[in-house]
């Protein structure tokens, strides 16, 4: 049974940092993408930032400089430092296993406050 369970989520105030951990299991962590998606109130899901199993990775332009993206295969968890949150960052975020088949997890709510 494949879990992916986010942790770190939070309230913080603007220009604030958080730290999000995804730590997964059923699975063969250091050949899966792992990334992270975000979904605000009233808007599509998206993609924040992927890691590939080679180390390539990808930001979304709104948070490049922002949010670095990492993982630690010998832990299977995949990480993600956001610094200088803005109140736009307001979102549950998702982290996602790729290989085959793209598998999420439940989701953690961040709030940014102005």
């Amino acid at each position: 049974q494949v879990q992916l369970v986010e942790s770190g989520g939070g309230l913080v105030q603007a220009g604030g940092s958080l730290r999000l951990s995804c730590t997964a299991s059923g699975i063969i962590f250091s050949i899966n993408t792992m990334g992270w998606y975000r979904q605000a109130p009233g808007k599509q899901r998206e993609l924040v930032a992927i890691i590939t199993s080679g180390g390539t990775i990808n930001y979304a332009d709104s948070v490049k400089g922002r949010f670095t993206i990492s993982r630690d295969n010998a832990k299977s968890t995949v990480y993600l430092q956001m610094n200088s949150l803005k109140p736009e960052d307001t979102a549950v975020y998702y982290c996602v296993a790729e290989k085959s088949l793209r598998r999420w997890g439940q989701g953690t709510q961040v709030t940014v406050s102005s």
